[in-house]
């Protein structure tokens, strides 16, 4: 290989994700050399390609398909589960509808969550109890909801077999989190269609940000757009076909006291003509769990972390309740207006105390 193409090719190599495969890693409690590898990467770059999960092709691109129908329905049966009609962020959500770092998102979703009863409201209940609850599901296509349950309940066990893991990798007991992670559970599912946009036009597919929760397990069709901040600068993370991105949330950077830590990432929108689909699903503390515990590392581990980084306009809880309403009510605002008027009125307080620089700040988040 020549000297040229070899410096291509690890130039490659650094820009580029890493692929983890969670067959390697298996189901042992025992420290391996694939739990050093992971621990590195989830320190150092904290997003990788997931293979090895055991979800067939067959059932991604049997949910993809029902992704895609639902989006083709017409406005109208779209709108017939809007988010705004629920106090339980569930439904809906049309494009410019959900905001990011002061902007709108373009990009149109449904958002579910675990199927449970909702916490009847009362004045000695906290307003978080209302992230719980049942989900809408569309009239149009009513094989929607068991599709639905059945990849919650998929992907779930995947991300319990990967946080294990993570566990083992920072020499935790393997069952250090189960309790944050316990039934009732408080995973949510975000099933989002990008449309292209015209060339000049806003790109903010999804702006700049750090996901909530434990773990992110994204899948990605064929058209690209995600990209995460590095050093360097933005890094595009491509698709590989039916693998998941892996990205490390805030409340696991909480937990390991920022040894493990949470990424800014965004979304561009595709060009004028082109749809770009995605389903995220978001690994989350259960509500019922109140509080994210602060795990233990051995010295050698706990010297390199280095705090939670707490973004001032998005300040990060340790209260699982609190956190979580925080994050849902700055992105749905006709959700807040109408069912959390006192979240509502002090994020808006927030927003207009900030001075210029902050603002652009905000915007430019990066």
């Amino acid at each position: 290989m020549s000297t040229i193409a070899s410096a291509l090719a690890a130039s490659a190599a650094v820009n580029a994700l890493p692929v983890i495969n969670l067959e390697e890693l298996g189901d042992s409690e025992q420290h391996t050399p694939a739990h050093s590898r992971l621990a590195h990467i989830a320190r150092e770059t904290g997003f990788f390609y997931l293979e090895g999960h055991g979800i067939s092709p067959e059932h991604i691109a049997h949910l993809e398909a029902a992704a895609r129908q639902f989006f083709a329905l017409p406005a109208a049966a779209k709108q017939q589960i809007a988010i705004a009609q629920t106090r339980h962020f569930r439904g809906y959500t049309g494009v410019g509808g959900e905001i990011t770092r002061l902007q709108p998102d373009l990009r149109e979703q449904i958002d579910f969550g675990e199927e449970l009863p909702a916490v009847p409201p009362s004045p000695e209940t906290p307003q978080w109890w209302g992230l719980q609850g049942p989900n809408q599901w569309p009239q149009a296509q009513p094989t929607l909801q068991s599709e639905i349950l059945l990849w919650l309940d998929t992907t779930r066990a995947v991300a319990q077999r990967l946080l294990k893991a993570f566990l083992v990798a920072l020499e935790q007991p393997a069952t250090a989190l189960n309790q944050l992670v316990a039934s009732p559970h408080n995973h949510r599912l975000k099933i989002i269609h990008y449309p292209g946009q015209g060339s000049g036009q806003p790109d903010q597919g999804v702006g700049p940000h750090k996901d909530g929760g434990l773990l992110t397990l994204l899948l990605q069709d064929q058209v690209g757009g995600l990209q995460v901040q590095t050093p360097q600068g933005w890094l595009d993370v491509p698709p590989r076909k039916n693998a998941f991105v892996i990205n490390i949330g805030e409340m696991l950077e909480l937990a390991t006291n920022g040894y493990l830590r949470a990424n800014v990432h965004r979304v561009r929108s595709p060009g004028a003509g082109v749809s770009r689909y995605s389903i995220a699903y978001f690994f989350s503390p259960s509500l019922h769990a109140h509080e994210v515990p602060l795990l233990s590392l051995p010295a050698h581990l706990a010297s390199q972390a280095r705090g939670p980084e707490s973004d001032p306009l998005n300040p990060l809880f340790s209260h699982i309740g609190t956190n979580a309403l925080k994050g849902r009510v700055r992105s749905h605002l006709d959700v807040a207006q109408r069912f959390y008027p006192q979240q509502y009125a002090e994020h808006l307080a927030a927003l207009a105390s900030l001075d210029p620089v902050q603002k652009e700040a905000a915007q430019a988040y990066a």
